[in-house]
């Protein structure tokens, strides 16, 4: 062992025992307890370089031990919990989550880094009277940084056993794996009933313990790159910060469409040949229609999409490991607090972007109800990934592929407006909340405290294994719900049959034709036409399942087998026009979410009343705003 106090019992008095056993990894937000938990079990839990990404327990079994349980626990810095994630850990240590019993054991996860907050959190554990390891993560940050630590005065003060571990790294943890295994027969032999009770112990005295701790456990001082002080400068500055966060967007933007724009023309020819293959080998007729029309045609007018998705990932992900998130999230605290939001709120905002479902989730970590019920109503407005294929495909239908100024694109623009106009159109609505509900007064009493990580190398292998993860999730939901909304929207578009010798469109005599124009004159004034009508109704049910519902109708609904091998594109540049292109935008830029999102809103607002009053407004606002759009750019451009 690397330390004095060890959990080892006599090798002769060891039982072998099956009986399950639970172990708790705790720790704070960004000390890599994610990371380790991955290590631990061989999970592929979800791991970033920020405050709130755990918002929720999960566990798996300890590798080589199908009977021993490890629950990752959200990140918090005290049982004194604030948020609804930090109330998660402290009812499952305390044994009061219904149908969870008290954990076997601790497995504490410090940051060598920042090791005063981390013994704080540990002098409140151990008055919990379970046995506890300690995992010092980040110990590479900490000796790159002039930190050593003397694990074995830590052990000797404490009482429990120290571990130094770098959870990123593929061996990093294999100490702490043998200190496990010595927790399991510990827990295994020790027959003690466990007898825990809550510490009145002031924060400031458990300050002073730890600090005396320290004082003789560090012996060199920590010490950061000049070069991490001087970025820190520029980042945390209330202008230069604001403006380098601006220009990071704007190059994610433009970078989506330069960069996926050759995968995306491959996958586009791949589903084309992949049609024109089927419909040769297929006879004419109902399958070849279902297969060419419904399951291609649907499902690859989304897949053609992935590169940009992926990519809008990638950013994002790099974004999360370095560290910079945090600092985004402490720099745009005093002008979120100006709307009536927090700091706090950044993290689920941001996570917007990526999927309104996570998003939500995450808005526990916010203290303030109030402030959270605000930041859930306007989530919404933030451009989700699943929102990207529909900006996509109106984009290049109707806005030109120039360069502006020699080296932004016309279209890369028109997409970082779009995002500007619903992260200004959340800001609004956020500000009319504040004034008219008086959220400042609940949000003050919880001011943002945040650690800010240290700068770091984004880890390959964890943002390669995490958009793995992602984009195969986007395509699982492809191969699944899109599939199968594809199908049942062929079949609508597709039966009852036209009567015989129609001279119309036969989609015009089928079900899906009958609900759009019976839909048609709600939405006429915002310049939709049925066929637009119809994509809206599976769309609710997921967003990019609009492209494959405007693709199945559009190809089913043309003539000539010719019109059929058209491409989406070309159909909405002859027909919508551009009012009607951009009405479109500008619904979906506010348009009520999907179902899972709102399944998700019921869920932890526990409110059906205030799920169906964001439904509501989101609608009404969405339909306002493009019919204002519709009217404004056809009297600039003529209908």
């Amino acid at each position: 062992m690397t330390s004095s106090a060890t959990l080892s019992v006599p090798a002769n008095q060891i039982k072998a025992s099956t009986a399950p056993i639970t172990l708790a990894l705790v720790g704070a937000p960004n000390c890599g307890k994610t990371a380790t938990f991955n290590v631990l079990t061989g999970s592929k839990a979800k791991v970033a370089n920020y405050s709130g990404v755990t918002v929720d327990k999960r566990s798996a079994s300890l590798l080589g031990h199908s009977n021993v349980n490890i629950l990752d626990l959200p990140g918090t810095y005290s049982l004194k919990t604030a948020s609804l994630d930090e109330e998660v850990t402290r009812k499952v240590l305390f044994g009061q989550m219904p149908g969870e019993s008290v954990p076997d054991g601790i497995i504490f996860v410090a940051d060598a880094t920042n090791l005063r907050m981390s013994l704080r959190m540990l002098l409140e554990l151990k008055n919990l009277g379970l046995p506890i390891i300690v995992a010092l993560n980040l110990s590479d940050v900490a000796q790159s940084r002039g930190l050593v630590v003397d694990e074995s005065i830590l052990a000797n003060e404490l009482g429990v056993p120290f571990v130094q571990t770098v959870a990123i790294k593929r061996k990093g943890c294999a100490k702490l794996l043998t200190l496990a295994d010595e927790l399991i027969d510990y827990i295994g032999y020790s027959e003690q009933p466990i007898h825990f009770f809550e510490t009145d112990t002031d924060t400031h005295t458990m300050y002073q313990q730890a600090d005396d701790i320290l004082s003789r456990a560090v012996t060199a001082a920590q010490r950061l790159p000049r070069w991490h002080e001087r970025l820190d400068q520029l980042t945390l500055h209330p202008v230069i910060g604001v403006v380098i966060l601006l220009m990071i967007l704007f190059v994610i933007f433009q970078a989506v469409y330069a960069w996926a724009t050759p995968l995306m023309d491959s996958i586009e020819w791949l589903v084309g040949s992949v049609g024109t293959l089927l419909s040769q080998w297929l006879p004419d007729g109902i399958l070849q229609s279902l297969i060419v029309d419904g399951i291609v045609a649907g499902v690859g007018s989304v897949v053609v999409f992935v590169p940009q998705i992926a990519l809008l990932f990638l950013f994002l992900l790099i974004l999360e490991d370095s560290g910079y998130l945090p600092r985004a999230a402490f720099l745009l605290d005093n002008l979120l607090a100006k709307i009536g939001l927090s700091g706090r709120s950044f993290i689920p905002l941001l996570s917007g972007f990526a999927c309104a479902v996570p998003a939500v989730m995450s808005t526990r970590t916010i203290p303030s109800h109030t402030e959270r019920l605000v930041a859930i109503a306007v989530l919404p407005m933030l451009t989700c990934s699943a929102r990207l294929p529909i900006y996509a495909l109106i984009i290049a239908a109707v806005i030109p592929n120039h360069a502006v100024l020699g080296i932004f694109n016309l279209q890369g623009i028109t997409l970082f407006v779009l995002y500007v106009a619903g992260t200004f159109s959340a800001a609004l609505i956020s500000w009319l909340f504040k004034h008219f509900h008086n959220t400042k007064s609940e949000s003050s009493a919880f001011p943002l405290l945040m650690e800010l990580p240290t700068y770091r190398m984004p880890n390959v292998r964890h943002i390669a294994g995490e958009l793995w993860d992602k984009v195969s999730a986007f395509l699982m939901k492809a191969g699944t719900v899109i599939f199968t909304l594809s199908v049942v929207l062929w079949v609508l578009v597709t039966f009852p049959e036209a009567p015989t010798g129609t001279a119309g469109p036969a989609i015009d005599y089928s079900f899906s034709g009958m609900l759009g124009h019976l839909i048609e004159p709600i939405f006429a004034p915002i310049g939709f036409t049925w066929q637009m009508c119809i994509s809206l109704i599976p769309g609710l049910a997921a967003r990019e399942v609009v492209v494959a519902a405007l693709g199945t109708v559009y190809a089913v609904g043309s003539v000539g087998d010719e019109a059929i091998n058209q491409t989406l594109i070309p159909i909405i540049h002859a027909q919508w026009g551009l009012a009607t292109a951009f009405s479109f935008l500008a619904f979906y830029v506010y348009a009520p979410m999907c179902l899972a999102t709102l399944t998700v809103i019921r869920r932890e607002t526990k409110s059906l009343k205030q799920t169906l009053a964001i439904t509501g407004y989101l609608f009404v606002l969405a339909y306002v705003m493009a019919w204002v759009v519709y009217r404004i750019t056809g009297q600039i451009f003529g209908f």
